[in-house]
């Protein structure tokens, strides 16, 4: 071995001993955000999972706690209708980048399509979103608009992993109501129905890729399946959700 070559295996070296030595070992490597696993099927949700709904649908989502293939996992059934669950709470994404979780979905859905307002409808959807640092006047009136027409305050921005209908897999699309709202295919169609999918995203990437720029904390994550556009009918489970350290 030459001396550049030993040089950079001693720089190796140091900087491996850095890394495996910045996180204290007391710290979590993990921030169970949905552990639903350790709930009871049939019991009411966890005060911190609230109902995400909209002022303008009349229609929600029924979501409830069930025992699937061993484990209590979310049960989501949407009937023409639009609602989620979820939690509000302040993530650092420099520190947890990764987000993993389970899916699995029943049927896709016919009219759905990622590009279209008609079709911006999803059997099972994972949601990120993040706040702004500082909010320009023009900005709050804004979001007052937004508030007053949907019932809620939006996020400045928010990525959303869904499992599609048609679109490719990896296509990265913004949604068809805001460029504020990036959507991440990660399965489309009828392949892996019926079937528990694991997944994992590093949403530090993703929203630098996203929007060209790094991310502000996070501030809530959201399960939704909703069909009120295509009035057509979805069910899909949603197992624990997690960050994890790099």
């Amino acid at each position: 071995m030459g001396n550049a070559l030993r040089l950079i295996a001693v720089g190796m070296a140091v900087w491996a001993v850095f890394m495996g030595s910045a996180v204290p070992a007391s710290g979590p490597q993990v921030l169970e955000v949905g552990k639903f696993s350790s709930l009871e099927a049939g019991a009411p949700f966890p005060e911190e999972w609230k109902p995400f709904t909209f002022a303008n649908i009349d229609r929600h989502t029924d979501y409830s706690l069930t025992e699937e293939d061993g484990k209590v996992v979310v049960k989501a059934v949407a009937e023409s209708s639009a609602s989620g669950l979820i939690r509000e709470i302040t993530i650092d994404p420099k520190e947890f980048p990764v987000i993993q979780w389970t899916w699995k979905v029943d049927n896709a859905l016919e009219k759905a399509d990622v590009r279209t307002k008609e079709g911006d409808d999803y059997p099972a959807r994972i949601y990120v979103a993040f706040a702004e640092e500082k909010t320009s006047f023009l900005g709050r009136v804004r979001d007052k608009a937004v508030e007053l027409l949907y019932g809620r305050k939006p996020p400045f921005a928010a990525l959303n992993y869904i499992w599609a209908s048609k679109a490719q897999v990896d296509t990265v699309v913004p949604n068809p109501y805001t460029d504020r709202a990036m959507m991440f295919v990660l399965r489309s169609g009828r392949e892996k129905l019926g079937q528990w999918v694991r997944e994992e995203r590093n949403v530090l990437k993703d929203f630098e890729e996203a929007f060209n720029e790094l991310p502000s904390m996070i501030t809530g994550v959201a399960i939704m399946t909703d069909t009120d556009n295509t009035g057509e009918s979805a069910t899909a489970y949603y197992g624990d959700i997690v960050f994890k350290r790099q």
